[in-house]
């Protein structure tokens, strides 16, 4: 029995590749966004960005210190939590709240469950939807300089027209990071042209996505109004950024093609019967609970399970 081999899904081959490398390409990938969040929304974006990426490696450094693990913030995967903790917060939001949610992404979300690899969805995505629960009023203002304005995906909700070219560019009300489309699709560029992530994931996600509101999002498939979903709320920087997070994704193609239905119909669901225009978050963190039992029932037959028996 001891030479038996255990099956599983690829990848077999080992590489060069180390996690600090990986993460710190998300970093870079991040930079576009997190740029024209800053140029977009001004300096107290840039705060924030500072507050949750410090006190995310410092929440992940004292852990494991305190409970005498080994010491991993030089993976820069702390990093890449509070930076895209960071642009998925408003940008008029409190300092503190940037604290609040490093805490909650770093020490329960990850630390808590074992570290890298062990989370159960993504720390980020879980740290912003906890937020929006218990501070639902700050995490849904989107004033800036004093003055509020709706959301394009909230003026869709209503009945109202939007403008599709500065959507795209980025000039509009939302979370830091989630407004300019073509800063995303730079930094999504980045990952596939370096091997971080593929597009099965994302493609699946966005296709099913625009499909459901086609069916049921009472417009049919204009194509105004599809595009408009596409570059508001976040779907990009969702779909490119944290559906693919390797921890809590699927580990076979089946699985996350999957994985990738599910997200889109979510999406859409919440976005057009929920209370919140967006929902993109709470998808993914959804989706993300799902996970074992997808992995579960997309795993790989062991080799010759259903054949004849040879006597």
């Amino acid at each position: 029995m001891n030479g038996l081999l255990n099956v599983s899904s690829n990848p077999h081959t080992r590489s060069k590749v180390t996690t600090s490398s990986l993460m710190f390409t998300v970093v870079v990938a991040l930079l576009p966004a997190a740029g024209f969040g800053i140029y977009h929304f001004g300096l107290n974006a840039l705060l924030l960005m500072a507050i949750c990426v410090a006190s995310s490696v410092l929440f992940e450094l004292f852990f494991e210190l305190i409970t005498r693990r080994k010491i991993t913030v030089g993976d820069f995967s702390a990093v890449v939590t509070g930076l895209l903790l960071a642009l998925n917060l408003p940008p008029s939001a409190p300092w503190w709240i940037a604290v609040v949610g490093s805490f909650f992404a770093i020490v329960v979300v990850k630390m808590l469950f074992g570290g890298l690899g062990q989370n159960f969805m993504n720390p980020a995505l879980g740290a912003r939807c906890f937020l929006v629960i218990s501070f639902a009023a700050i995490m849904t203002d989107f004033s800036v300089d004093g003055v509020s304005e709706a959301t394009p995906l909230a003026l869709l909700k209503q009945g109202g027209s939007v403008d599709l070219i500065s959507m795209v560019k980025g000039t509009i009300p939302g979370t830091i990071g989630e407004t300019s489309v073509i800063a995303l699709l730079i930094g999504a560029c980045i990952l596939v042209i370096f091997g971080v992530i593929d597009l099965l994931v994302p493609f699946v996600y966005i296709a099913t996505f625009l499909i459901c509101m086609g069916l049921f999002g009472g417009h049919g498939f204009d194509p105004y109004f599809l595009a408009a979903h596409f570059a508001g709320g976040g779907l990009v920087l969702g779909a490119f950024f944290m559906a693919t997070d390797y921890v809590t994704r699927p580990v076979t193609k089946s699985g996350q093609f999957v994985y990738g239905l599910i997200l889109g119909v979510l999406t859409a669901v919440l976005r057009v019967f929920g209370p919140s225009a967006e929902g993109v978050s709470f998808a993914i963190i959804i989706s993300n609970l799902l996970v074992p039992l997808i992995d579960k029932a997309c795993a790989p037959r062991f080799f010759g399970k259903g054949g004849a028996r040879i006597e």
